[in-house]
């Protein structure tokens, strides 16, 4: 016979998770405010966003401020380029740090913790704006798409994390595998990668945003080739154009109709974030741990 235990939930513990929601909700609303009213601003309209007074909804709906962005010359190409930037950069980037922090990881390679410090220190010193654009320009990397890709593929830190993730797979994953007559590209593609998928997703959001975000590397390398121009730069432009031409609704006429410094802004912040936002979610499935479990038999 079944017995059901029902379990009895004393006044102290739904006072608990009464209060608990309650703080969950209010932090909630606390973390999405600043985009809700970035997004509300975006909507409404530039001569009434004087006024003050938006919040959480838009007082006067248009899409001029969209359409003022969306208008920019160069935006098309700049979106092109960012997202070859953003897809290539990223799995390159992902894929030579795994294959790296996969080398040093191993217990027989010689000089690990030697390489593992040099690496530390790049964190820290580097060789300065004009010596970097000096060797990028010797490279042939100046005025080239490349200069978004080459230069990110490694990086210390992202590589550091998954060498120590590798660190805490069991070592008896390895060594089975070894014995039955696997290498250590297969011991890497078909034992490693596949428990290895949170980190992989961890760096791959990391690289993904910080490419996506990137505009300064176009402003230094590539700033007088329009056809390698990027989203980022451009909006950058952009809101550097309408902030340099004052708050007044009159000084922001154009074919769209009045827009203000502050609407476009939060136009282009939303057009910026709207890419990673979409994609985040597909990620956050693989930000758990304990992948591990059960691959060892006891």
């Amino acid at each position: 016979m079944r017995t059901k235990k029902k379990m009895k939930t004393s006044p102290a513990n739904k006072a608990f998770t009464v209060c608990n929601t309650i703080f969950m909700i209010l932090f909630i609303l606390i973390t999405l405010y600043p985009i809700i009213n970035t997004l509300a601003i975006a909507f409404n309209d530039g001569t009434d966003a004087l006024r003050g007074g938006i919040y959480l909804w838009p007082r006067k709906w248009t899409l001029k401020n969209f359409i003022t962005v969306l208008q920019k010359d160069n935006l098309i190409t700049g979106a092109y380029i960012t997202v070859a930037r953003t897809l290539i950069g990223t799995v390159t980037a992902l894929l030579s740090n795994a294959i790296l922090a996969f080398i040093v990881s191993r217990k027989r390679f010689l000089f690990k913790k030697q390489l593992s410090l040099f690496w530390v220190i790049t964190m820290y010193v580097n060789g300065g704006m004009i010596p970097t654009f000096v060797l990028y320009k010797g490279l042939g990397l100046t005025n080239s798409f490349w200069v978004y890709v080459i230069p990110g593929m490694i990086s210390a830190f992202n590589m550091l994390v998954i060498r120590t993730y590798m660190n805490g797979l069991p070592d008896s994953l390895e060594e089975s595998a070894q014995l039955d007559g696997a290498g250590y590209f297969t011991i890497f593609t078909k034992i490693i990668s596949p428990l290895c998928k949170p980190v992989y997703a961890t760096v791959a959001l990391f690289v993904a945003v910080g490419q996506w975000n990137s505009w300064f590397d176009a402003m230094l390398y590539n700033r007088m080739n329009s056809n390698l121009t990027t989203l980022q730069y451009e909006l950058m432009k952009l809101l550097s154009s309408v902030t340099n031409q004052g708050s007044s609704a009159e000084s922001m006429k154009n074919a769209a109709g009045s827009v203000t410094p502050e609407t476009v802004r939060a136009a282009a912040s939303i057009l910026t974030m709207l890419p990673i936002i979409c994609i985040y979610p597909f990620l956050q499935r693989y930000f758990v741990t304990g992948l591990t479990l059960g691959g060892v038999k006891g």
